[in-house]
C-alpha cells in the first residue's frame, strides 16, 4: 500500500460480541487488511475498571453500565491502523452506532453486517485525531505515537512494509 499523504493512525477495536466468534473475527480481519497497514495488534480482555475508565466521559449516560459491562464480559482485539484518512475511512467501514441504522441505511458496512445491538456493534473506532491520540495510549501505552510519525512513518507510507503472517501485523522490510 504506498499513499503519496502522510498517513494518519486510528484506534480500532473489534468488540467481545464479535472477537466471540472465530470467523467473524477472521473476516474483520481481512477487512481491514485490505484497506489499512496494521502498525500493531493486541487481543487482550478488560476488568470493570479499565473499561469505567475507558468510557467515563460517558459515566451517567443511560447505555454507561451496560456498555461498561459488555466491554469487560470477553476478549477484545485492538488495533493501531495508518492509511490516509485513517480515521474517517474506519469510521465509514464500520457504519452507524445504532444497527438498525446500520442494517437498513449502510447494509455492507460492518455493523450493518455483523453488529447486534446498539452495544454488541462488533467494532469501535476513533472519532478525532485527539480521540485516536488518546485511545491508542490507553489501549497500547509503549507506543509513542509521535515518535512513529516522525522516525517510521514515511517509510511505512512509501510501501516498504511487509505483512507478518504469524503476528498479523506489518513491519518495516529490512533493508539490504
Amino acid at each position: 500500500m504506498r499513499c503519496a499523504k502522510v498517513l494518519q493512525l486510528t484506534l480500532a477495536v473489534i468488540k467481545p460480541d464479535a472477537v466471540a466468534h472465530p470467523l467473524i473475527l477472521e473476516a474483520l480481519h481481512q477487512k481491514i487488511l485490505e484497506n489499512f497497514i496494521i502498525i500493531r495488534k493486541r487481543d487482550l480482555v478488560w476488568r470493570r475498571e479499565d473499561s469505567e475508565k475507558f468510557y467515563a466521559e460517558h459515566a451517567g449516560r443511560f447505555f454507561y453500565q451496560r456498555l461498561v459491562e459488555f466491554m469487560s464480559s470477553g476478549p477484545m482485539r485492538a488495533y493501531i491502523l495508518a492509511r490516509d484518512d485513517a480515521i474517517t475511512h474506519w469510521r465509514g467501514m464500520m457504519g452507524p452506532t445504532k444497527v438498525f441504522r446500520a442494517r437498513f441505511t449502510s447494509p455492507n458496512t460492518l455493523r450493518g453486517q455483523y453488529g447486534l445491538t446498539d452495544t454488541r456493534n462488533t467494532t469501535h473506532g476513533s472519532d478525532s485525531t485527539e480521540s485516536a491520540k488518546r485511545e491508542i495510549a490507553f489501549f497500547f501505552p509503549e507506543f509513542a505515537a509521535d515518535d512513529w510519525m516522525e522516525r517510521e512513518e514515511q517509510r511505512f507510507r512509501f510501501g516498504l512494509v511487509e505483512y507478518n503472517e504469524q503476528s498479523k501485523i506489518h513491519t518495516l522490510q529490512e533493508t539490504r
